[in-house]
């Protein structure tokens, strides 16, 4: 019989939360000193802009390296990384909306932050110091548009909740294409209609700032604000990426990753999502132009990435191989920063809360496992800086809440360096992208068009999306079942991918004698980092979070509880 024992984390888990809970207390300590104290002692704070787009990988032309990159022009990233400097390395610590951001704003592991690490039916703990509340404390005044924390309870927890939010002016850039193709189709003319979008964005800001002028000691204070746009998230409009940017599709032939089918409809599919790449630019431009106009853009930390990899095609979202995993980073500060460099040091992006923190003259938290890249930023050299920062470590549990029908996870964990991939699949006899569900080869429902838009009729850790529909459609056929295998098929314990000759991670060498020695390194190294940072999926019994309230029927998102498949709205599916 289990006994309520059987569920708790184990000790590492708690002695982890302790130590959050004490630096929060001595930070709310500081935070509570007399202002006047420090207010003659301290220079002037650099304000924060933080430009954090949802399921946006590393898609600017400034990263030239990949060839999709070349058939667009994005000339607000590339300021950012042309007057500061882009880094070449950098990865979320999980690629999946939630515990993605619950990494970023605790500077910690995701693993770390209880229910914060799984996407449905995520928690925030408020005892884990969170950087935009620290920062707060220290006198910032901090406000998000959009999407900060999530999805979760409460939303947006760590960066205010809706105490912090400012979108009153409208939110519907984050339906970008689809917003402009209706005002197109009634009459508006393409580029106006955008401007509208623009400008509701821009409103939002501009809100933010003028509640900062509300009395004199609002207006003393530095700002951190969060730009958090979802329209790179599914869905968006077909054919957009050629009818609102020109974007011709036949351009990407030969340019895409290895293991996508080079056909029409996923040619299409990538074109439209870089279509909304342009959107997130051209806002970005806007923004540059206000904060210069205000004479605050050299005194502003301007930061740009994103939470993960590009959704709905196989092995991004939701994976631990690169293009799952890898972002941009661009930052820029003012003469802080030697225009124009490139860092090859790798980053985890929970990294920058304490960055953030000491740039803002804080000392970070001790439960931060994040390291602050301050010194990077401020080296002035290029390629590798940091010997000690030549790897980084992914992972995730639980992404759509039933994906499975026992609501499990599919655990993994990755280790990656310059030269190697290493993925320790846990529970390899599950599916990685879930259940079948609906599929079943040459035996679809007939009207399996009509419903593939539900991201949960099949495979649901996978996002609906033209080209999950192209591969269900054709992954039957001999010259594309290599293809479904890649998307859908389960995966062995161990996967080791040598990136010198293979850098679309096709060839799993793990297996190979060849490579015995890198892969008996690169778990060991792996195991290391995740024992020494309190991994409940390597400590005690390492069953945390095969039990409730992280897996089983017990924990399905009430939001969706009852709902027949069929019959669920593909909106409620967005991740």
């Amino acid at each position: 019989m289990e006994t309520e024992s059987t569920h708790r984390p184990p000790l590492a888990f708690f002695l982890a939360v302790f130590l959050c809970g004490l630096a929060l207390c001595l930070q709310r300590a500081s935070a509570a000193a007399p202002a006047t104290a420090t207010a003659h002692e301290r220079p002037r704070r650099p304000n924060i802009f933080f430009f954090f787009a949802d399921d946006w990988g590393r898609y600017a032309s400034i990263y030239n390296d990949n060839p999709v990159n070349r058939v667009i022009r994005t000339p607000g990233f590339d300021r950012v990384g042309r007057e500061g400097g882009r880094f070449n390395n950098a990865h979320v610590c999980s690629p999946s909306c939630t515990p993605s951001r619950s990494a970023l704003f605790s500077g910690q592991y995701f693993y770390r932050t209880g229910r914060g690490s799984i996407l449905r039916p995520a928690v925030w703990d408020y005892s884990i110091p969170s950087f935009p509340l620290l920062l707060e404390k220290s006198g910032y005044r901090i406000g998000h548009t959009y999407k900060a924390w999530g999805p979760g309870t409460p939303a947006n927890a760590p960066f205010g909740a809706t105490r912090t939010q400012f979108t009153d002016a409208g939110s519907r850039f984050n339906r970008f294409s689809q917003n402009v193709t209706r005002l197109v189709a009634g009459g508006e003319d393409r580029e106006a209609a955008k401007e509208k979008l623009y400008k509701e964005c821009l409103d939002n800001f501009e809100a933010f700032l003028a509640a900062g002028r509300a009395s004199p000691e609002e207006a003393a204070k530095p700002f951190c604000y969060y730009f958090g746009p979802t329209n790179t998230h599914r869905t968006w409009e077909k054919g957009s990426g050629k009818a609102l940017w020109g974007l011709d599709p036949d351009d990407l032939k030969g340019k895409l990753p290895k293991f996508l089918p080079d056909v029409p409809e996923v040619r299409e599919d990538f074109c439209d999502y870089l279509g909304e790449v342009l959107a997130l630019d051209a806002v970005l431009q806007r923004f540059l132009a206000r904060l210069e106009a205000a004479g605050e853009l050299d005194n502003t930390i301007i930061v740009v990435s994103g939470d993960h990899g590009i959704p709905g095609f196989p092995r991004a979202k939701c994976n631990l191989y690169n293009i799952g995993t890898e972002v941009a980073l661009l930052v820029r500060w003012g003469n802080h920063i030697k225009p124009g460099r490139a860092v090859d040091d790798f980053i985890n992006l929970m990294d920058l809360a304490p960055t953030f923190l000491e740039a803002a003259g804080e000392t970070p938290p001790a439960c931060m496992t994040g390291r602050s890249i301050l010194p990077l930023l401020r080296s002035g050299k290029d390629g590798q800086i940091d010997p000690r920062r030549d790897y980084v470590i992914t992972g995730r549990e639980r992404h759509f809440d039933r994906a499975r029908a026992d609501y499990t996870p599919y655990p993994q964990r990755a280790i990656r360096t310059k030269e190697f991939l290493y993925i320790r699949n846990f529970k390899p006899e599950r599916r990685p992208m879930g259940d079948p569900y609906a599929w079943h080869a040459g035996a679809l429902p007939g009207n399996f068009a009509q419903q593939s838009a539900d991201t949960g009729l099949a495979f649901p850790d996978m996002d609906a999306s033209p080209t999950k529909t192209w591969l269900l459609l054709h992954g039957a056929e001999p010259e594309w079942a290599p293809y479904w295998e890649y998307a859908f098929g389960r995966r062995p314990a161990e996967e080791l991918y040598d990136l010198r000759n293979d850098p679309d991670y096709l060839i799993n060498v793990a297996a190979d004698p060849a490579y015995a020695g890198q892969r008996q390194s690169l778990a060991a190294r792996l195991t290391g980092v995740l024992t020494a940072t309190g991994d409940p999926r390597v400590t005690g019994d390492g069953e945390t979070f095969e039990k409730p309230p992280f897996a089983g029927p017990g924990t399905l998102d009430e939001t969706m509880r009852g709902k027949p498949r069929a019959k669920q709205n593909p909106a409620a599916n967005r991740h």
